[in-house]
């Protein structure tokens, strides 16, 4: 199909961006005291455009999808667990559905294609493109028009959706193979360093993904634009992700993102869009081999490391209180001159670093 992709601008604004650092450092606190948070409030004035941010509506998505490359044995979960845990999302017992309710965030579900047939409800979306990807250790995963299909099902769903915010989450057994074709041929990573243990494979069974998924790389070599690659290697649920970031770029929403596999998803739209990554706020680095590489090529520094690998938009759920803090801190955190506290000298303050280094 043949569609439009959405305009992302550079957000980047030199004075509004030298304003929220001066607000930052005038607050009632030593020089960049707050850390990364500074750098995150900062971040987040400048994607919205403005001193005082606020984080409207915040829109927390699972995009779902089955694989048919599982068929390879990728994965040490049936493909069952895809629908199984898409209803479990929707009954409120996943992880991310507690988190969700934990901190007021809207969750929902986006069903991409996954290999079963949803009862209607609040809270599901249908987007199916077809039931799970083709194999692609025998061909392309999708075609070219169903991949277009889904990246605008996700860029149509993202702009129906109100407020200022995406999180990021994904289901789809066998997907960690799919971020792991993506990394390697976007960042040219062997094949090896980007395939972890996903759902649970020990080191054996990891090596003998490892060998699949090159021998997938090697039939699929001749996909060369962004597109080609996605359909080639992707996911229905990363393509339909690629969309919603595209959109949410497109209109000045911060993105929050999960794991490996949704910041394949954003390794994707940055190939088609380079300035998305100024919308990107990146959750935390995920256990699964790769991610840290994955991040260190988009120049991403990720807000959490717990050690997770669970997907779902769990590590998105648990990093939304910091954006929160973030927000709030410049907004509302008093400065020297209107608390009337005395500033540090920092001449005096120069001086001691030196001598204490001497």
């Amino acid at each position: 199909m043949s569609f439009d992709l959405p305009v992302v601008h550079n957000p980047s604004n030199t004075v509004l961006q030298a304003r929220l650092q001066t607000v930052i450092d005038n607050k009632t606190k030593p020089l960049a005291s707050l850390g990364k948070l500074e750098a995150l409030a900062v971040q987040i004035g400048v994607a919205l455009g403005t001193e005082s941010p606020v984080l409207e509506e915040p829109q927390l998505i699972v995009f779902a999808g089955d694989h048919g490359l599982t068929r390879q044995g990728v994965s040490a979960y049936p493909s069952d667990v895809t629908w199984q845990m898409v209803e479990n999302f929707l009954a409120g017992g996943a992880a991310v559905s507690v988190l969700a309710r934990q901190h007021g965030l809207s969750l929902s579900v986006v069903d991409c294609g996954v290999q079963h047939d949803f009862t209607a409800r609040n809270g599901l979306y249908i987007r199916k493109i077809g039931y799970g990807t083709a194999n692609s250790f025998e061909g392309p995963a999708m075609s070219i028009p169903q991949c277009g299909q889904a990246m605008k099902n996700g860029m149509d769903l993202l702009h129906s959706l109100p407020g200022n915010v995406l999180l990021l989450g994904e289901m789809g057994i066998g997907n960690t193979s799919a971020a792991s074709l993506l990394m390697a041929r976007f960042t040219g990573h062997d094949i090896a360093e980007c395939t972890g243990a996903g759902t649970g494979l020990n080191a054996e069974a990891v090596q003998r993904k490892a060998s699949t998924l090159r021998e997938v790389l090697h039939r699929h070599e001749n996909a060369e634009s962004p597109m080609e690659i996605l359909a080639a290697m992707g996911g229905f649920e990363i393509a339909t992700m690629v969309g919603a970031v595209l959109q949410a770029a497109s209109e000045r929403r911060v993105v929050v993102v999960d794991g490996f596999i949704a910041t394949a998803a954003v390794l994707v739209a940055h190939a088609m869009c380079p300035n998305v990554l100024a919308y990107c706020i990146f959750a935390h680095q995920s256990g699964e081999q790769g991610h840290r590489n994955m991040l260190k090529y988009l120049n991403a520094q990720p807000l959490l490391d717990l050690g997770m690998r669970l997907g779902e938009g769990s590590g998105a759920a648990l990093a939304w209180p910091l954006l929160v803090s973030a927000c709030a801190l410049l907004r509302d955190m008093a400065s020297f001159d209107s608390a009337s506290v005395s500033r540090a000298d920092l001449s005096t303050s120069t001086t001691s670093a030196k001598a204490s280094l001497e």
